[in-house]
């Protein structure tokens, strides 16, 4: 039986005191809402509406923001493959094209880091709202704000900002995609001057190979060498900047 229909049946039946009877009703709505929180919601129907649309919207920022990152990189795939064709379609072609592929490599990959940074931005948003708000309701628990994830998400529009830096950026895409062609273009270098024209014999033979122009083969190699241990210490360094929310990986 309701505790309402209760007081009034104790009050006609019994002649209980109508101020006894507010008092337990009150006490009884109390420990009500203490059993049952999700009772106690802090939006309304409407505003909840808001938010389900809200949460649309922002998954679907990600989505445009996830196929530009794509595009970057099908660019990267598609010149290194370019690359290897020329310098490996004939024994007497420069490995010039290989030098210059990572070269391009690196310009899009600083690309993707600066487009990763604004995916960032849509992605940990959605992840505020599945862990903060459609988590809680999954697990039984009604809508829920003492975690603060709406505090968290109101500053977030209130003051845009980018969650990671650019340098971090770099790092995450380096390592998810990049990594795998910068070790195929090394490889594929090392190999193309090993091998072309003729297999090397001496180490004179591979300084010979790896000149470029003027440029003695000793110092292009240094500078290859300089070039990909500054990429694996970007990707080592930027290790632990794992900081948006819910964040896989």
């Amino acid at each position: 039986m309701p505790l309402t229909a209760l007081c009034q049946f104790l009050q006609t039946q019994t002649g209980f005191p109508s101020r006894t009877l507010g008092v337990i009703l009150n006490v009884g709505r109390l420990i009500s809402a203490s059993e049952n929180p999700k009772q106690d919601n802090p939006f309304t129907v409407a505003e909840l509406g808001m938010l389900a649309h809200l949460y649309r919207g922002e998954m679907y920022r990600s989505k445009i923001w996830r196929t530009r990152l794509d595009a970057t990189t099908n660019w990267a795939v598609a010149t290194t493959g370019i690359a290897l064709s020329v310098a490996f379609g004939s024994s007497g072609n420069s490995p010039l094209p290989l030098v210059l592929v990572a070269l391009m490599s690196l310009i899009f990959l600083s690309i993707e880091a600066r487009r990763y940074r604004y995916f960032d931005i849509w992605r940990t948003r959605v992840r505020v709202l599945e862990t903060g708000l459609y988590g809680p309701i999954l697990r039984g628990e009604g809508v829920r704000i003492d975690s603060g994830w709406n505090q968290e998400l109101a500053r977030d529009y209130e003051k845009l900002r980018f969650h990671i830096t650019f340098i971090e950026a770099m790092g995450r895409r380096l390592r998810r995609n990049y990594s795998f062609m910068f070790g195929v273009q090394a490889f594929s270098y090392v190999t193309k001057i090993c091998v072309h024209p003729v297999p090397i014999g001496s180490l004179d033979e591979l300084w010979q190979h790896a000149a470029i122009g003027p440029i003695p083969g000793q110092a292009v190699l240094i500078c290859g060498f300089l070039f990909h241990a500054g990429l694996l210490a970007i990707a080592i360094l930027t290790l632990k900047g794992q900081r948006a929310v819910g964040r896989v990986g």
